[in-house]
Parts: structure tokens; C-alpha cells; sequence
């Protein structure tokens, strides 16, 4: 098994990337989608939340209001903390699961927004940063997401740099190119990782160059 940890700031096209590399064959495990099933109503994890930040961060139905949390946690790094130490650890218990689950000889792809900051990169075998210009994040922000400016600057400026990302990678993509150069370079990269998966490697955490 080859362990991937894949990464990139918001708006960079992140999921656009771990889709076609599913479509080439790897097995996805996004932490974003497993940190919404582990707030579920009834979950442990979402009754820690509203013990820390308190029932307004629930909706009518009583499921987690995503967008009132983002406006407390983005603008307060000291409340962001608190919900990530909820969050994380839930997260990183159902990604093992779902790794040990999957076939001994697959490229197994971790989709992880906060791998730079929260120094997980020794953790695979080799680090995928998809890399756009910040204005790049901010228009799609803006404009495919409907996000104001100034919540759109806060989780930007919430994550790492450009330049923290990109010192962690072993394998850069741009995503700031038309598709078409995209899915090129996608292919490029799954052939990279198909190789090292039948090749002899070093032991986790000293990825092969």
C-alpha cells in the first residue's frame, strides 16, 4: 500500500485533483467528508461542539450550522483550535479504519486540507500540495462558492502559506491551468505513483525520492 497525503489551500481545486486521480484507480479517503459524518446528529462529536460553542451553532432540525461555526472559528484562531482538537482526533480514528479496509496493494489518497499545518506530512509516503495563487483561491471562493470577501480572507488566512505547502511537497500540481492540462498532469503523477507502489520503499516517514 502506498499511503498519499493530498493537500492544497481552499480554492485551489483540491477535489477536482483527488477526483481524477479516483478515476485512475487510487482509494480516497477525504477527511473533509469524514469530519461532516463524524458531527452528525446523535454523534459524540457533534455534542462536544455544542458544549464548547454552544447551541447556536445548531440549526432548527438540530443538525450542525456549518456557516454560523465558520464565522466563530475562522475570526478567533484560539476557538478554531478548540473545535479542531474535537474534530481531528475523530477524524484520524474513522481514516485508519477505512485504510485498513482497503486492497494491500492499493495507492491509497488522503485528502487532507490541514495536513501542512497540523504537521502530518512524516505520516505518508508521499505528499501531494495542489497549488494555486492565493487571488486564484480568492476568485473561486467568490465566485463558485458565493463566499463573502472577508470570510473568504479569514479561512484563507487560517491555513499555510503557499510557500509552508509547498516546502512539505514531494509533487507539486498547479491547478491554475485549463483542465485539460490538469488531467494531463494528473495522469502523469498517477503513473509516479503506481510505480512506487510496486517498488521497494523506504520505511513510512522517509518517503522515497
Amino acid at each position: 500500500m502506498l499511503k498519499v497525503g493530498l493537500t492544497g489551500g481552499i480554492g485551489a481545486g483540491k477535489s477536482e485533483v483527488s477526483r481524477l486521480l479516483v478515476a485512475c484507480g487510487a482509494v480516497l479517503i477525504d477527511a473533509d467528508r469524514i469530519a461532516r459524518e463524524v458531527v452528525e446528529p446523535g454523534t459524540p462529536g457533534l455534542a462536544a461542539i455544542v458544549d464548547t460553542f454552544g447551541e447556536e451553532v445548531l440549526t432548527d432540525d438540530g443538525t450542525l450550522d456549518r456557516p454560523t461555526l465558520g464565522s466563530i472559528v475562522f475570526a478567533d484562531p484560539a476557538k478554531l483550535a478548540s473545535l479542531n482538537a474535537i474534530v481531528h482526533p475523530l477524524v484520524g480514528a474513522r481514516s485508519r479504519e477505512l485504510e485498513d479496509a482497503a486492497p494491500e496493494n492499493a495507492v491509497v489518497v488522503h485528502d487532507v486540507p490541514l495536513l501542512t499545518e497540523n504537521g502530518l506530512a512524516p505520516l505518508y509516503d508521499v505528499v501531494i500540495v495542489v497549488d494555486a495563487p492565493p487571488a486564484t483561491q480568492l476568485d473561486r471562493l467568490l465566485r463558485l462558492r458565493g463566499m463573502t470577501e472577508g470570510d473568504a480572507r479569514a479561512r484563507m488566512a487560517s491555513q499555510a502559506t503557499r510557500e509552508q505547502r509547498r516546502e512539505i511537497a514531494d509533487i507539486v500540481i498547479d491547478n491554475d491551468v485549463p483542465l485539460p492540462d490538469l488531467e494531463r498532469r494528473v495522469r502523469e503523477v498517477w503513473a509516479d505513483l503506481a510505480h512506487r507502489a510496486r517498488a521497494p520503499r523506504e520505511p513510512l516517514g522517509s518517503p522515497e525520492e
